[in-house]
């Protein structure tokens, strides 16, 4: 129980780091403030609601981990590199695609709604 607690704690700090440093992670944050109580108005099932809510939490997710990369190869290079650049940008067509994802099931809950 005591590692749980731990490992609760490291990912707090993560979260409000993220939160405070970086505006990509704000943003998204803001987006789920708003998305949660949108997606129980929007959504027209449980699933449906489950669905928006996991596709937020889904891009939130993918936005740390593209944060954590560029932070990580800051650390290790932080010179300009061309190889480093690489990384860095195939883990921000990760983030990307996860904002694909989300835009994909929101657009999806909104056609189904209004017909």
């Amino acid at each position: 129980m005591h590692a749980l607690y731990i490992a609760f704690l490291n990912s707090w700090r993560g979260l409000l780091h993220g939160a405070r440093t970086e505006r990509a992670v704000r943003l998204e944050l803001v987006l789920l403030a708003f998305g949660l109580p949108l997606a129980l108005l929007l959504g027209s099932g449980l699933w449906v609601r489950v669905a928006l809510v996991a596709s937020l939490l889904l891009m939130l997710s993918a936005e740390f981990l593209n944060t954590a990369v560029e932070k990580l190869c800051d650390h290790l290079h932080p010179d300009h590199h061309a190889a480093i650049g690489t990384v860095k940008d195939l883990a921000s067509a990760g983030a990307f695609f996860a904002q694909g994802i989300a835009a994909l099931v929101w657009l999806a809950a909104l056609i189904d709604r209004l017909l």
